[in-house]
């Protein structure tokens, strides 16, 4: 008898090496799983980087994205060493010089200040065809998951103002490229999509 548990034991065992390994397939799982979750851990303070250029804003555009609605700033030429922003959630957007309040539509607003005029430093000629208190041009938030109104503030004194409407206070990061300024806002504070 005890001969028979011996065989049968050995059988099992012999049976469950030939059988595809349970745990490396959940583990390969796993990875896949943590690949399509969104970025955490942006927060939702105030972000700054104290540099300036005179190369000026020449576009502002948007995209929708899986985890993210994004706002772009374009600023060719600029490089990357010399974009100053200062990107942070206020109660209320101010004109800069007249301190005239501009209405933007949605739950929380984000002040985006760019380091860099929107007019030719030279000359003085506009370089991006914003117009104080209006949506921006080409922009259309249809369908957008996070953003609700993008208005713009003006360009005084250096600086580039666009008050960024948002379903809510979420999470944001700012990121500084070639020749452009992103700001990426969450579409939740968990990271699922």
């Amino acid at each position: 008898m005890r001969r028979i548990r011996t065989t049968g034991v050995a059988l099992a065992a012999a049976a469950a090496l030939a059988l595809p390994a349970l745990p490396a397939a959940t583990a390969s799982a796993a990875p896949a799983a943590a690949a399509t979750a969104c970025p955490i851990g942006w927060g939702s303070l105030p972000k700054v980087s104290s540099t300036a250029t005179t190369t000026p804003v020449e576009n502002i555009r948007t995209g929708r994205h899986a985890c993210y609605d994004r706002m772009v700033v374009d600023l060719p030429g600029a490089g990357k060493s010399g974009l100053g922003y200062s990107v942070r959630y206020v109660s209320q957007l101010y004109q800069d010089g007249s301190g005239r309040p501009i209405p933007v539509a949605g739950g929380a607003v984000l002040e985006v200040r760019v380091a860099a005029p929107a007019y030719d430093h030279e000359t003085g000629a506009p370089t991006y065809p914003g117009r104080v208190n209006r949506p921006l041009p080409g922009v259309d938030l249809t369908g957008y998951r996070t953003f609700r109104d993008a208005r713009y503030g003006g360009s005084f004194e250096g600086e580039t103002l666009v008050g960024l409407g948002v379903r809510a206070r979420l999470p944001f990061r700012v990121l500084v490229l070639t020749d452009r300024i992103v700001v990426d806002v969450a579409h939740n504070w968990t990271g699922a999509r």
